[in-house]
């Protein structure tokens, strides 16, 4: 963990709610893509805890959506403006559990599959992709999803692509699962654990420090109590008692 100065370089919607941004500084701290960044905002007291959507030398993107005043905030930064963060937060994926992977995203919970994208790009892997979201609406960056994945779309709505869920899209499909990584609402991430226990999923909590000390975002595992920010936010699917 390292406390950096980062720069506001990009600060751009994508889509309805949901904005990219980019921070530009000593990142060296971030190593696996899964991690998370701590941000103090200007007149908020706590942290905001964000997913690393990508990251490379001298850079980190995050995708985030607007759900409270904080994030509401977030929208209104300038290019240039300076923000306080924690990073080298968490535990990520472990991408070397296989060369087949599956990325299970759910709404705002696509943020940290781009870096995976990216990762098993470079290795000359083209991952397959079940994206779902609530409408079209709640969709981020397709096109970018679709050159760099095999993607599969489904809206709980019929919006866009498949009409159900991410579990109703795999058995419509037929789609082979042999390892995943996912992110998404936690009702979605405990019906993937309890139908596919062979892969990792990526928890959200409310965090008080983001670093283990207060023990606020405690949750249980067949291990016993763990922190989703210090032994996470990528937890063994079959290891957390949802």
């Amino acid at each position: 963990m390292k406390e950096v100065e980062l720069t506001i370089t990009q600060n751009e919607k994508v889509s309805k709610d949901i904005y990219l941004m980019r921070l530009e500084g000593d990142v060296s701290e971030i190593k696996n893509c899964g991690e998370f960044i701590n941000i103090t905002l200007p007149s908020h007291y706590l942290r905001r805890p964000i997913s690393v959507s990508d990251f490379g030398e001298g850079y980190v993107d995050i995708l985030f959506k607007v759900i409270g005043l904080g994030t509401k905030d977030m929208t209104a930064l300038e290019i240039g403006s300076k923000l306080n963060c924690l990073v080298g937060l968490g535990m990520g994926f472990n991408l070397d559990k296989t060369d087949k992977p599956t990325l299970i995203a759910g709404g705002i919970g696509v943020a940290p599959m781009f870096s995976v994208i990216r990762m098993y790009n470079e290795k000359g892997i083209k991952p397959q992709m079940i994206y779902g979201a609530r409408s079209k609406d709640d969709l981020v960056l397709l096109d970018k999803l679709a050159k760099a994945t095999d993607l599969h779309i489904c809206t709980d709505d019929g919006s866009y692509g498949f009409k159900g869920t991410v579990l109703d899209l795999i058995k419509a499909e037929n789609l082979n699962i042999d390892y995943y990584y996912s992110c998404g609402p936690y009702r979605m991430l405990e019906a993937l654990a309890k139908a596919y226990p062979n892969g990792e999923v990526s928890l959200e909590a409310r965090m008080g420090c983001g670093f283990g000390a207060c023990m606020g975002c405690s949750i249980k595992t067949i291990n016993g109590p763990k922190r989703v920010c210090k032994d996470g936010p990528v937890f063994n699917a079959s290891e957390v008692e949802f």
